[in-house]
């Protein structure tokens, strides 16, 4: 058995992982570079593996048909958009996630962009940097309306961070767990409804072909004046160009985006100075980093049991 682990920093903060791999005779290969896999590396790399501990590397029905050995794909991490699964079932490619392990770290970068955005901190901190004594009025998250697009497990969690801030909380998902928002004091809305109502919008739905642009230019035209948004669920859900021009005309009181369309991200959000923006970082919290990865070994050994 030989694994490719393709992830940039796998075992970095714990060897747990890896010394589940050596107990279990497993031969595996690190990705040697400390960043996301290009194509050519991912073919030179996995060539005559069995397996493959993936990161975020675009694992395509390409890729996939060029490695007839690879027979078992565990992701570390929730989302799947970088592998083609209709391809994956095609080749009789076993694939899992670890969608648990992430969800508190997602959750908790969000609050932290909410709160930051809300109340100037990057922007004052970097202001003093360099020599500016210079007060921004911010604005609080309690009493707001805060709407959630996608009420799954990071959806949730975010919602019962948000209990102490005294806010009332719309939600948006095609599957309701009406029982849930009742215990939780949560309330489903049509996407309409909340991006008209909502002071505080975060994204928390996966990428796909039917979400690409799900907030196009007409969607942030029917926001509130003066409202904030976050994305921190996948690049390519927010149309970048209209955020830009939304933002440059000062409809928008602030953004705040951890993931883009195109990564590394340089284009002209960057320019703003009430915009965050971080390079993909949902995940890394020590504690659910390392949590990830012992899920996608574990994730691994099992399908390798299913398989002997």
């Amino acid at each position: 058995m030989k694994v490719l682990i393709s992830t940039s920093s796998f075992a970095r903060y714990d060897q747990t992982p890896l010394k589940i791999l050596d107990t279990n005779i497993i031969d595996y290969t690190l990705n040697p570079y400390g960043r996301t896999l290009k194509y050519e590396e991912i073919l030179e790399l996995a060539k005559d593996h069995d397996a493959i501990i993936a990161g975020t590397e675009q694992l395509t029905r390409d890729v996939l048909e060029q490695l007839p050995e690879l027979k078992m794909i565990s992701r570390c991490g929730v989302g799947m958009d970088n592998v083609d699964m209709v391809a994956c079932i095609d080749h009789g490619i076993q694939l899992k996630n670890t969608p648990d392990a992430v969800t508190p770290a997602v959750a908790e970068l969000t609050l932290g962009l909410m709160l930051n955005i809300s109340r100037h901190i990057c922007l004052m901190n970097n202001n003093m940097k360099a020599g500016e004594w210079n007060k921004k009025m911010g604005k609080l998250i309690s009493g707001k309306k805060i709407g959630i697009i996608g009420l799954g497990r990071i959806g949730k969690k975010l919602a019962q961070l948000l209990r102490p801030f005294d806010v009332d909380i719309l939600a948006y998902d095609i599957y309701q767990d009406t029982k849930w928002a009742m215990e939780n004091d949560v309330m489903y809305a049509d996407m309409g409804s909340l991006l008209e109502q909502s002071d505080i919008i975060s994204l928390h739905v996966p990428y796909s072909k039917e979400n690409y642009h799900l907030l196009d230019a007409d969607k942030l035209a029917m926001m509130k004046k003066g409202a904030y948004i976050i994305n921190v669920a996948r690049g390519g859900l927010i149309d970048e160009d209209a955020l830009f021009c939304k933002m440059k005309d000062g409809y928008f009181s602030g953004a705040a985006l951890d993931v883009f369309e195109k990564e590394p991200y340089n284009g002209k959000l960057t320019e703003l100075e009430n915009v965050i923006l971080t390079p993909h970082v949902g995940s890394y919290a020590m504690e659910a980093r390392i949590q990830m990865e012992i899920e996608a070994t574990n994730n691994l050994i099992d399908m390798i049991g299913e398989n002997i």
